[in-house]
């Protein structure tokens, strides 16, 4: 069976961007490329609450996101995953300023998917943060998707 991911609205903005000059956007960029072209092994998600984000910003840039998210599964909004998000900042898991990504670990945790991928080191793939989140979540009997960046999925390259 395919492992379950959702995507994280970050890993569109670097697969989908154009070349950076810095080194860490550059690698982020090609680790992403790189795994895109391997997305075909798995099962991939995203939520309405990434196609907002997504269409957020640059027109021409929100064009190419959206052209890389179309035809991906949703994974809906459900109230369970919006009660949930809420508790995540009421209890000062997550900062208030960090509402949608609590979204996304929220939407990636009631519909069980295995991994959530995401670039965003501040509040999603933190591991400070992700500790916290796991320990309210297995309080309430849900478990914390695997939280990584795309890199970490690709494996040996030698496979």
């Amino acid at each position: 069976m395919k492992p379950r991911i959702y995507v994280e609205t970050s890993v569109f903005s670097y697969l989908t961007a154009r070349d950076s000059a810095s080194l860490v956007g550059s690698s982020r960029q090609l680790l992403t490329r790189r795994w895109w072209e391997r997305r075909d092994e798995c099962s991939l998600f995203v939520s309405e609450v990434v196609i907002r984000e997504c269409k957020d910003g640059d027109a021409t840039a929100a064009e190419r996101r959206m052209r890389a998210v179309s035809g991906i599964p949703l994974l809906s909004l459900t109230p369970q995953a919006a009660e949930l998000a809420t508790l995540l900042i009421t209890q000062n898991i997550m900062p208030a300023k960090a509402a949608e990504d609590a979204l996304h670990i929220a939407i990636a945790a009631v519909h069980q998917v295995d991994f959530l991928l995401s670039w965003n080191f501040k509040h999603i793939a933190n591991p400070v943060i992700q500790a916290k989140i796991a320990a309210k979540l297995d309080s309430i009997g849900l478990a914390l998707p695997f939280i990584c960046p795309p890199e970490e999925l690709l494996g040996d390259d030698d496979e």
